[in-house]
């Protein structure tokens, strides 16, 4: 009865191990990277100057809920989704 249950066992361990490498090789990163990209994008302020995913930089004029409108030439202003900013910039050095 011993050796069934550890032929089960050791027919189950490929299986148990294919999980365990898929939790901390694709799941456990991505969910630290989004859970990072959302605290970003809740700290995010007017007057930061970022990055959206289409690689346009400018400046936050406004912020609400779900859209954020970035100052990105004089006079020229766009409303991009708050999803959509991939990161804070760095500053212009002067």
């Amino acid at each position: 009865m011993e050796n069934d249950a550890m032929a089960a066992f050791a027919n189950f361990m490929p299986i148990i191990l294919m999980v365990l490498i898929f939790y901390f090789l694709l799941y456990r990163p991505q969910k630290k990277a989004r859970e990072a990209h959302d605290a970003m994008l809740s700290s995010l302020k007017v007057g930061s100057r970022v990055i959206t995913i289409g690689g346009i930089y400018g400046t936050i004029v406004s912020l609400s809920d779900d859209i954020v409108r970035l100052k990105i030439a004089d006079n020229v202003e766009i409303e991009v989704a708050r999803g959509s900013i991939n990161g804070v910039a760095e500053t212009k050095s002067a």
